[in-house]
């Protein structure tokens, strides 16, 4: 955290091409749905969305840029498993999407189960989970397979657009960004198993400070979307917040929990009005890049992905 300060900056990683997660647009900066956790922590702690140094990098290199302590913190649908939450050169902070493995087919393969890939060629990513995922449930089901292990993104994708390999294996999300990398996306389908739990979480370096204030700065974005607040009536709230409701001075006075906070922390006194105001809450950030308006047209009602009084797991902790 004092080294953040210091520079005045916050170096987040991103995946360097996964649209609706993070791409870079016609200026080179990088958008999407994880980049805004990037700005999110840096609202938080530098008070400027802006000051986010958001670099896109490889999977493998990500956590052992980390722990190399080359950056402070990924956010880029890294699934949080026992062996890497073990490392002690890393934190896992808050899960900000709940996702699960499947398989990309192209339509010509005339496959509708991944129970009918018997023999096929998958590619995969090399160092992630999606390998013991394969390995386990085609064990399981004695269904041969062979794997092209390919790390580089562009170089996976080139091989399975190209015919190279049969199957594409990956998160389900991340499967539907890749599809619309396709020249023709209509080509390919997503079969509909679901092969494994995956909660993609933030990660960062170990320090105490930095890890608490990612944590409460995502609970910030799930409070607030409970509690009807956003990035376009924020300002409204706060000229008359002496007659909010108690939930909602408690997340934007400096005078109350919010504040307490920011004075244990270590934060700018406003820092969670600057997060809402600058970066949105939970559900503008999903709407506005995988929502139903978007191409992707993830519905989040009545999934995983909704707050928990809708019936998911995204559960806000109290601010108090």
């Amino acid at each position: 955290m004092d080294h953040i300060k210091a520079e005045d900056s916050l170096v987040c990683l991103v995946n360097t091409n996964s649209p609706g997660f993070s791409v870079p647009d016609s200026q080179g900066v990088y958008q999407g749905f994880n980049t805004d956790f990037c700005r999110m922590a840096a609202a938080a702690i530098l008070g400027d969305a802006k000051k986010a140094d958001i670099r896109g990098i490889g999977f493998s290199d990500s956590m052992k840029t980390i722990v190399a302590e080359g950056a402070d913190m990924a956010s880029r649908s890294i699934t949080r498993t026992g062996t890497r939450d073990a490392n002690p050169g890393m934190r896992f902070i808050a899960t900000t999407f709940y996702d699960g493995q499947g398989f990309m087919v192209p339509r010509t393969l005339g496959v509708t189960s991944a129970t009918e890939l018997n023999g096929a060629t998958v590619c995969a990513e090399e160092g992630s989970t999606t390998l013991l995922n394969i390995a386990d449930w085609f064990g399981d089901r004695a269904i041969e397979y062979r794997v092209e292990n390919i790390s580089d993104k562009s170089a996976r994708l080139q091989a399975f657009f190209s015919g190279k390999c049969d199957v594409l294996a990956s998160d389900r999300t991340a499967l539907s960004s890749d599809r619309l990398l396709a020249e023709n996306p209509d080509d390919y389908t997503i079969l509909p198993q679901v092969i494994s739990n995956e909660p993609l979480t933030l990660l960062s370096r170990p320090d105490a400070a930095l890890e608490t204030a990612i944590y409460w700065a995502f609970q910030i974005m799930l409070n607030a979307e409970e509690m009807g607040v956003t990035s376009e009536n924020v300002d409204t709230i706060m000229a008359d917040l002496a007659n909010q409701p108690k939930g909602v001075t408690r997340l934007l006075s400096a005078e109350s929990a919010a504040g307490e906070m920011a004075q244990q922390i270590g934060l700018p006194a406003d820092w969670s009005y600057q997060v809402i105001k600058q970066v949105g809450n939970y559900g503008e950030v999903y709407e506005r890049h995988l929502g139903t308006k978007t191409t992707f047209a993830m519905e989040r009602a009545g999934t995983v992905n909704a707050l928990s009084v809708d019936g998911g797991l995204l559960y806000p902790d109290p601010i108090r």
